[in-house]
């Protein structure tokens, strides 16, 4: 045989070595992924929860319910409770910005008071609306029950839900080699079955779980300082799964997939494949970006032993996570004019006239507020003639308004953004006489005015950050001290 057949002849050999072998790595990570999937739990709730729900905004809203079933495994941590059923231990809701570049935890305590959407109970029994606990709703009427509560007090829709019991909880934190903890204080807690010295920890699954269980051994005693050591804990798991190599290393990996399936319930709507475009889209994202906060609460007046939302800050709030939405194009029938679309105008060089348009009283003075605390220089706040759709105008003469409006655009919530040109009127607008936040500029910029039309569908002013400052204090995050 030549030297050139021989080269041939291995050649051959050596491609077909390589295919063989990439069919049965593409067979085995097949057989992996098969197994994974065949183990997680699911439960259809899209039929019971119906079509009158929320709108999507862009964003990923889940929530995360800890149950305290006594089943199974869970029988040791209270016998008696064993065949009772399951409440929500712990119910939090994990939302995703629409760009998957943050991630905020929003608690909700157990002891809070809320309406209760009419549900029905395990058994298919009519369950009445009032005003009780939240985690009621869990117990009373399951998982259903509790998303209807979560989008009825919040106006979120929730695209997903993730249960889990104490005994998968603890094969999580196991598979993730322990946590770090730091205990001012020694504990010796019997309810929650944790001893621990004072100082720090890495805590395996069993203390991990006594942890975030223990209540009145820990903080005041109230449920509001275990939700805050609940949220600091989450954080610190957070950092081990992003930060602490966990996808470098395939054993390390496959440990923490097999427990996670295991521990978990999901919706029917969370496949693999769902859970896969989900950690694509927040490929890149950490610990940093992880902030936590409870919903701003007050004492219940007819129980001392219970909280109610405290308002206005508890829809300011709500609102926030309802208009972070997407940024990041105009959208619209009508695309943008501007010649050279790549061009940004800062926030503080754009000048803005608020004219409202809707049926809503005030409303161009609340619209005026958020954007000039935006920085944008607000110069007249008035009325227009009734308008269906919000617009964003900038004069016919005046190209170079294309991308102030586009500016201005940007800020709104949805896909209600649609920059056109038209004929921008000062006459008869009363003047904007608001004080001017610290964050407008005292000197006024020399553009083009822009005006902003509020329509009968306005959707909003996009916030730059879900947490207001007020409860900026309240927030806990990777530089919170564990």
């Amino acid at each position: 045989m030549s030297r050139e057949a021989t080269h041939r002849h291995w050649g051959y050999w050596a491609s077909t070595i390589v295919t063989a072998i990439l069919v049965v790595a593409l067979v085995v990570a097949y057989g992996y992924y098969r197994s994974l999937d065949a183990g997680l739990k699911r439960q259809n709730v899209s039929d019971a929860l119906g079509r009158q729900r929320p709108p999507e905004t862009g964003a990923l809203n889940v929530l995360l319910i800890g149950s305290d079933s006594r089943e199974g495994d869970n029988k040791k941590y209270g016998a008696t409770s064993h065949g009772l059923g399951e409440r929500s231990d712990t119910l939090m809701l994990l939302h995703v910005s629409p760009d998957r570049d943050k991630v905020t935890i929003v608690s909700f305590p157990r002891d809070l008071m809320v309406i209760i959407p009419a549900c029905q109970n395990a058994a298919g029994a009519p369950i009445a609306s009032g005003l009780r606990q939240i985690n009621s709703a869990f117990n009373d009427g399951g998982v259903v029950c509790a998303m209807r509560t979560v989008e009825a007090t919040t106006k979120l829709r929730l695209n997903h839900f993730v249960k889990v019991d104490f005994t998968g909880f603890k094969g999580i934190i196991d598979a993730l080699g322990g946590i770090s903890v730091c205990l001012p204080k020694p504990v010796n807690d019997p309810k929650a079955k944790l001893v621990l010295a004072a100082g720090n920890h890495v805590v395996n699954g069993e203390q991990a779980l006594g942890y975030v269980r223990a209540r009145y051994s820990m903080g005041d005693g109230s449920d509001l300082s275990r939700i805050n050591r609940q949220q600091i804990f989450l954080s610190q798991v957070m950092k081990k799964v992003t930060d602490g190599g966990l996808f470098t290393d395939p054993a390390k990996l496959n440990s923490f997939l097999q427990a996670a399936i295991a521990a978990v319930t999901v919706d029917d709507q969370l496949s693999l494949e769902r859970m896969l475009e989900i950690a694509r889209s927040m490929q890149g994202i950490t610990a940093t970006q992880l902030k936590g906060v409870t919903v701003p609460v007050q004492a219940y007046p007819a129980d001392k032993n219970r909280v109610q939302l405290a308002q206005p800050a508890a829809d300011d709030f709500f609102t926030r996570l309802r208009n972070d939405v997407e940024t990041s194009k105009v959208a619209g029938p009508n695309p943008s004019a501007s010649a050279n679309p790549q061009v940004k105008i800062p926030n503080n060089k754009v000048r803005v006239q608020v004219l409202n348009g809707s049926s809503q009283v005030g409303l161009a003075k609340k619209v005026a507020d958020e954007l000039a605390a935006q920085g944008f220089v607000v110069t007249e706040t008035g009325n227009a003639p009734a308008a269906a759709v919000t617009q964003v105008r900038y004069a016919k003469r005046q190209q170079d308004g294309a991308p102030y409006a586009d500016t201005v655009a940007g800020r709104l919530s949805k896909d209600k953004r649609t920059p056109v040109a038209g004929k921008v009127k000062a006459a008869g607008i009363e003047p904007f006489t608001s004080p001017k936040p610290s964050a407008t500029p005292t000197t006024n910029p020399s553009g083009p005015i822009v005006q902003l039309v509020i329509g009968a569908d306005w959707p909003g002013v996009r916030v730059t950050t879900v947490i207001p400052d007020s409860m900026k204090d309240k927030t806990v995050d990777s530089s919170t001290n564990p």
